[in-house]
């Protein structure tokens, strides 16, 4: 079931043109498991036992509560609760040494069922979006006509054309990918020393002169962890 609708085709996540497309990738990764963890996966046993193990980060967690199905969210919360207990303080042998206790705890707590799911698929599908620029012309100038690649998301895709593509094709693949996330990089440069200016009196720029650069840290933010900044 969890392959089932994680099952995307690569082409379609390219063909926007608009930001980055693994990041594109990695949100309906995560939008799809998120909608599957508060619907079918309450049905699903084997499932139940993984998330009472790994239970979910705070980002996660929220996610799961704007889907607004909170019964099902706390039916996952209540085992998830039942299986802290024993892992932290049913032992009675951790019970007596405070240090294997607090350790227990904090890895209990470092783990989320949401993000392993999403990381496993989305290495699976880079590795896919490797073999398929390998094989299909089409796809090749696609690829190349990306506006943007977040660094973290760059990082991934070359780790990925090192294991899937020979010598030569890998070069070449992440020569292109190297090209967009560097363009993204200067433009953010540009941009946030732009937006430093705005606010040294001695460059004589008005209010007017904002440009592109306003919104930049924003942008920065998002470029380096592949995320936008939380909204007050």
């Amino acid at each position: 079931m969890k392959h089932d609708i994680c099952s995307i085709p690569i082409s379609e996540v390219f063909e926007p043109k608009d930001g980055c497309p693994v990041c594109r990738l990695r949100d309906i990764l995560e939008k799809r498991m998120v909608e599957y963890i508060t619907g079918a996966a309450m049905m699903e046993p084997d499932v139940r036992i993984e998330t009472n193990k790994k239970g979910f980060c705070l980002h996660h967690y929220n996610r799961m509560l704007k889907q607004h199905k909170h019964l099902s969210v706390a039916l996952t919360m209540q085992s998830r609760l039942e299986e802290l207990d024993r892992q932290v303080f049913g032992n009675g042998l951790l019970a007596k040494d405070p240090a294997r206790q607090g350790k227990s705890a904090r890895q209990a707590l470092s783990t989320c069922f949401v993000c392993d799911e999403v990381n496993t698929n989305l290495e699976r599908m880079l590795q896919n979006t490797c073999h398929l620029w390998g094989r299909e012309r089409d796809f090749r100038q696609l690829f190349a006509e990306q506006p943007e690649l977040c660094l973290p998301h760059f990082a991934m895709l070359a780790e990925a054309a090192g294991k899937e593509l020979g010598k030569k094709e890998r070069a070449e693949f992440t020569k292109i990918a190297s090209d967009i996330c560097r363009r993204g990089l200067d433009a953010l440069r540009a941009d946030i020393d732009h937006f430093t200016r705005m606010y040294d009196y001695r460059s004589g720029k008005s209010a007017n002169d904002w440009g592109t650069a306003k919104d930049s840290p924003e942008r920065v933010v998002k470029f380096l962890t592949s995320r936008p900044p939380e909204k007050d």
